[in-house]
């Protein structure tokens, strides 16, 4: 399933921005480095991004950045968590998962008091693929061990979560990085969740 990109020259032009704010962004780390991708074209080397993920991030940086510095735009973009805890309360009044899923979470890891940012963003992800039934339990239960395994590996990237089927048989992958991840035949993409995007999401909700 190959990423669809967009040019640098493409992206100045629909939103708008300037040249200058691209990297002045980019020196901040609003934008990751690896969302610049340096392809040869017939007139030479060109950049690109990739289109969903980078016009997706100009939006929020646009809406935002009249409320709050560059520094905090950064910290709230940034993979790297700060140490935190919430209680169930927390998570239901500022609607991060849903309490079936936070009793699925604790029947998998027992009972606990309160959650780290990470168990909360394993939280929230789960809640965004069972609430629309995009996977049973026994599914939540592959993608939970997954997270717990290996989410420390990839925190650093732009990691993606891919949920597939074919004939019948699920499995689920991390991705790290954007670039284009390509299936065998005949293999159905169930759910595919950004979890850089999934981040900013939650830090908006949690602020």
């Amino acid at each position: 399933m190959e990423q669809e990109l967009i040019s640098k020259k493409e992206l100045l032009e629909l939103t708008g921005i300037s040249y200058g704010q691209l990297y002045r962004w980019k020196r901040k780390n609003l934008i990751p480095e690896e969302w610049f991708i340096r392809k040869s074209t017939f007139t030479g080397q060109e950049t690109f991004f990739p289109k969903e993920q980078i016009l997706s991030r100009v939006d929020k940086i646009q809406q935002m950045k009249s409320g709050l510095s560059l520094d905090e735009l950064a910290d709230m973009f940034s993979p790297s968590l700060a140490e935190s805890a919430f209680t169930i309360e927390d998570l239901l009044r500022r609607e991060v998962s849903s309490r079936p899923v936070i009793e699925f979470f604790m029947e998998q890891n027992g009972a606990v008091a309160s959650f780290s940012f990470d168990k909360t963003l394993y939280l929230y992800v789960l809640d965004q693929m069972i609430r629309p039934g995009d996977i049973n339990l026994d599914e939540a239960r592959m993608v939970l061990k997954l997270l717990e395994k290996e989410y420390s590996t990839v925190r650093e990237f732009n990691a993606q979560l891919y949920f597939i089927r074919k004939f019948g048989v699920s499995s689920c992958f991390l991705a790290a990085g954007s670039e284009a991840v390509y299936m065998e035949e005949g293999t159905n993409l169930v759910s595919r969740l950004d979890l850089g995007k999934c981040i900013e999401e939650l830090k908006i909700k949690l602020m």
